[in-house]
């Protein structure tokens, strides 16, 4: 019996021990099977696998809002659980702050690592709707993105900054991307918003089959010129981007300035600085990996982000902070 005992202690102990060695237990939230997240997440989580992280899984989820209250209720210090999450810059801050009715109790306590690709505010429409400027959708027929997603969570942020009412819309749709092509090639929308990367096949399409009827593709431009602009970018200080819309891209006129999204990687506060290092390290070293496996993780390098320590509303994590400083990106 006591030599049971015995083998016992020694078992439990070699288990303890394995379990220290591979380090603690990540998961990676990501998005629905098909989008750009549940890939992206899946390719991280492979690489951390063989750095130093086998204990690693990526997870459907339903993304963003999802994730992040993955990250508050379910990482878990005592157990060594920690959930990490890919999610887009808006959602990021509001549940951080609170300003989210479901985060408005308890936010969420999280830092970046890095940052991962952006995502393009579209406002598109044709040239025969005599909308040229963000003030012009006033009274108009505009679908602002299927309920719950995050093209209708910026939509409503940015016309509230720009103190356009959608109640006043003289039609009001949320619709997806592929049914708002068809209500504008139709002519029952007259507008519609869009949140993706560069090109979105549908626009493409889309600017195809307006072409042969008659009309242009549109994009509406946003820069800081426009009404509400300016306090959008102040309200999410550091988390959106000054980029153009290169008029190769859907055959419009001319390039279109517009306001980009930086999709975020990022871990709850508690996250030990050396993981969030090794974490960031791995993924940084094993770029190459990534972007051939991701189209759109391009985009994800050192100088992409490093342009954003220090400047955003919700701060990076030190153990990130401490690799870039190691490549000379920080001072």
């Amino acid at each position: 019996m006591k030599k049971i005992g015995i083998l016992v202690l020694a078992l439990f102990l070699l288990t303890a021990a394995t379990s220290h060695a591979e380090g603690p237990k990540i998961v990676i939230a990501t998005g629905g099977i098909g989008g750009v997240y549940y890939y992206y997440g899946t390719q991280i989580s492979e690489i951390m696998g063989k750095n130093g992280y086998p204990s690693t899984i990526a997870i459907q989820t339903a993304a963003s809002v999802d994730n992040m209250m993955l990250i508050r209720d379910k990482t878990d210090i005592v157990k060594g659980t920690f959930f990490l999450a890919t999610v887009l810059p808006d959602t990021a801050y509001f549940t951080v702050t609170g300003k989210h009715e479901k985060f408005a109790e308890k936010p969420v306590k999280a830092n970046i690592l890095w940052m991962m690709y952006p995502n393009y505010l579209h406002i598109i429409t044709t040239d025969k709707s005599g909308i040229v400027k963000l003030a012009d959708l006033q009274g108009k027929k505009i679908s602002t993105g299927a309920p719950g997603s995050g093209t209708e969570f910026t939509a409503f942020n940015l016309l509230k900054s720009a103190n356009i009412d959608p109640a006043k819309f003289k039609k009001w749709e949320k619709l997806g991307a592929k049914e708002s092509d068809e209500a504008l090639t139709n002519g029952t929308i007259d507008a519609y918003f869009w949140s993706g990367g560069l090109p979105t096949g549908s626009i493409i399409e889309l600017s195809n089959t307006l072409t042969r009827k008659g009309m242009n593709l549109y994009i509406v431009p946003i820069s800081k010129r426009d009404e509400g602009v300016a306090a959008f970018e102040k309200e999410f200080t550091g988390l959106t981007d000054s980029l153009m819309i290169p008029k190769e891209v859907y055959g419009t006129a001319v390039d279109t300035p517009t306001l980009a999204f930086w999709n975020m990687f990022v871990c709850p506060e508690s996250l030990p600085e050396d993981v969030a290092y090794a974490i960031t390290k791995a993924v940084f070293d094993n770029a190459d990996t990534l972007r051939s496996a991701v189209k759109s993780a391009k985009d994800t390098t050192l100088e992409s982000t490093a342009k954003f320590i220090g400047k955003t509303a919700i701060p990076f994590h030190p153990g990130a902070i401490r690799f870039f400083k190691e490549k000379g990106f920080v001072k």
